[in-house]
């Protein structure tokens, strides 16, 4: 069946299309359960106080990824700034998105399941946990970053009559006879709750892989990230203030008498729609189930492509040596994540926590990250890497000293917590000695035990040996063999005097060269046990193409990349880029390759061993 390519579609279709899927990727369980939990507190003030800075934390980022974007040309502008953006924040990524999944399953089970009253609970509870993850894995691999919008608009379509369902059935039963008593919001109690509500929501997508990898798709796409975060923002806060509107109407009603006391001895009413449809005629209850079924299955299928696109980058481009230890498809799958997830999460629902005890960790722990990831995308220096172990050991200190306030009914200490990670970031910016207190990501991240050890004079450098090059910004390591950023096979260079011509720029024919060696450095990669001597085969070219963009000079560090573009029964096509020290573009272009027969030269189909080596890298 023939499928409709991104660049078939326009581009106001695309950011439409884009903009349902960002709504419904951020309709996690903590925003749409929590907006009915706060709108039970505080009324229509708590629904705005929790909405808005949700809206605006979600619009902000897809203009300000629209901006980084197009500070240098390219449809993998984006891409390459993540790679080098994300590479201090790799173990806080994960960690924020596994919470994530952890907390969305949870919320399901534990005020959309639960409340249903199936008994036993040992046996409803863990088969309704292995179906949420078996339904997020399956769409997860059958919807890849370039189709999940198609399917996501197709679950909208699905939604929308549920939404119209509801709000027909709220409109014919009207409002109720008296309103339910929600606390004061003029009190310090309103203010340590929105305190950690704003600071923790204006920065939350800034952490969260879904976001960055829509944005970049986008930008792949040509498709503005402004326009599809504009639209899918604006969604979201709709189906937000829905759901929270929706919870005032049935307050109304008496739901209050649904609320209920948790461990803690706060009030709790996540589950009050939960229960009042399911008192209601069968066509509304499935109208609600459908809501929120759309919703997290949107969310956990999402968090699933986005962790796998995670580990496979991580796993193509780092040297670890438990790499070499554990099987590459173990270490690239999110299924372990999700599975760890759902037990943690039906742990918690067993325990009767509360979907408040997940969400210190957004206002708090990552708080300190999210403001640092953001300052580091204008601050070259010095905030080129991040102090891990402060950094952990604050944000620590911050979820200790806002649990102490939320158990203890003390809402200066919940300020304190959220503000906390926020004042020691400006601190460690602004401070005299900053310079000293963040250190390389080389040293950080990549240095393995024997390089951390061994003296200067000691290091032998090998032929996979990390070189480290000036690129105008603080040093990098490079491996002169190549590596991976994503599907790219990236090889780096400094162009020399023998590479320039008469007037001191490099020579046009240089350009080619440098394709050619980094694609017998892909072809060494890919295919390590190829050997001319006894090979069936040979690769020959068939075409080469090249757009002479911007030139360059001696001494520049030039990154060549070269991906495998596509491939039919007879040829394959390599596309390639080039680019300088400031990410400006030099060329691109791309070549056609064919397969002949080592003893009488007759084209042949593609090799199994080429096919096998290029189809994990398309």
């Amino acid at each position: 069946m023939p499928t409709l390519k991104p660049s078939a579609i326009p581009r106001s279709l695309g950011a439409v299309l884009w903009g349902i899927s960002v709504a419904l990727s951020w309709m996690w369980g903590l925003g749409l359960f929590f907006s009915v939990q706060f709108t039970t507190q505080f009324g229509l003030f708590g629904l705005l106080t929790f909405a808005i800075p949700n809206f605006l934390g979600l619009l902000v980022f897809g203009l300000v990824t629209h901006h980084l974007a197009r500070r240098q040309s390219g449809s993998e502008s984006l891409a390459q700034f993540f790679t080098a953006w994300s590479r201090p924040f790799r173990l806080v990524f994960f960690l924020y998105q596994l919470l994530a999944i952890t907390l969305t399953i949870f919320a399901f089970i534990r005020y959309a399941w639960a409340p249903l009253g199936f008994h036993p609970e040992l046996l409803f509870l863990p088969l309704t946990m292995l179906v949420v993850l078996a339904a997020a894995i399956l769409f997860g691999e059958e919807f890849d970053i370039k189709r999940i919008k198609f399917s996501h608009a197709a679950l909208f379509l699905i939604l929308l009559p549920a939404v119209v369902l509801l709000t027909v059935h709220a409109m014919q039963k009207g409002t109720g006879p008296m309103g339910f008593p929600k606390l004061p919001t003029n009190d310090w109690n309103y203010w340590g709750y929105a305190v950690p509500i704003i600071i923790g929501f204006l920065v939350g997508p800034w952490l969260d892989l879904q976001q960055w990898q829509r944005a970049i798709q986008m930008h792949r796409e040509r498709v503005s990230i402004a326009a599809g975060y504009i639209i899918g923002s604006s969604l979201f806060l709709a189906l937000i203030l829905f759901h929270g509107l929706t919870a005032l109407w049935a307050l109304n009603w008496g739901a209050g008498e649904f609320i209920r006391e948790g461990i803690t001895g706060h009030n709790y009413g996540q589950e009050i729609l939960t229960r009042v449809f399911a008192n209601a005629s069968p066509w509304t209850f499935a109208a609600y189930a459908v809501f929120i079924c759309v919703c997290v299955l949107t969310t956990l299928d999402s968090g699933y492509i986005a962790l796998k696109w995670f580990l496979q980058s991580n796993a193509s481009t780092s040297n670890h040596p438990i790499f070499s230890l554990v099987p590459p498809k173990l270490l690239t799958t999110p299924i372990p994540a999700y599975l760890l997830a759902g037990m943690v999460a039906l742990v918690g629902v067993l325990l009767r926590f509360e979907l408040e005890f997940f969400m210190i960790f957004y206002a708090t722990f990552f708080v300190g990250y999210s403001i640092l990831a953001i300052a580091r995308c204008y601050i070259v220096s010095p905030a080129n890497a991040i102090p891990q172990v402060k950094m952990f050991c604050i944000g620590s200190i911050a979820v200790v000293i806002f649990s102490f306030g939320y158990f203890l009914r003390s809402p200066a200490l919940q300020i304190v917590g959220s503000l906390l990670p926020l004042a020691y970031v400006v601190w460690l910016l602004v401070k005299p000695s900053s310079s000293e207190e963040f250190v390389s990501d080389t040293r950080e991240l990549d240095a393995t035990v024997p390089q951390a050890l061994s003296k200067p004079e000691e290091s032998v450098v090998g032929a996979a040996s990390p070189v480290t090059m000036l690129d105008g910004g603080p040093p990098r390591a490079y491996d002169i063999g190549g590596y991976f950023e994503d599907k790219w096979f990236v090889h780096t260079l400094v162009a020399t005097y023998a590479d320039t011509n008469s007037v001191g720029n490099v020579y046009f024919g240089m350009y080619a060269m440098w394709v050619g060696k980094t694609r017998e450095l892909f072809f060494n990669r890919v295919m390590p046990k190829f050997n001319l001597q006894n090979t069936p085969f040979y690769i020959l070219t068939r075409s080469f193409e090249h757009k002479f963009i911007r030139e360059t000079r001696e001494f520049e560090t030039v990154r060549v990349k070269i991906r495998v573009a596509s491939y039919n029964r007879k040829f394959a096509t390599l596309e390639h880029e080039i680019y300088d020290s400031l990410g400006q573009m030099l060329g691109k272009g791309q070549q056609s390759l064919l397969f002949v027969s080592s003893t009488d030269y007759k084209m042949l189909d593609i090799p199994p061993d080429v096919y096998a080596a290029f189809i994990a890298h398309t």
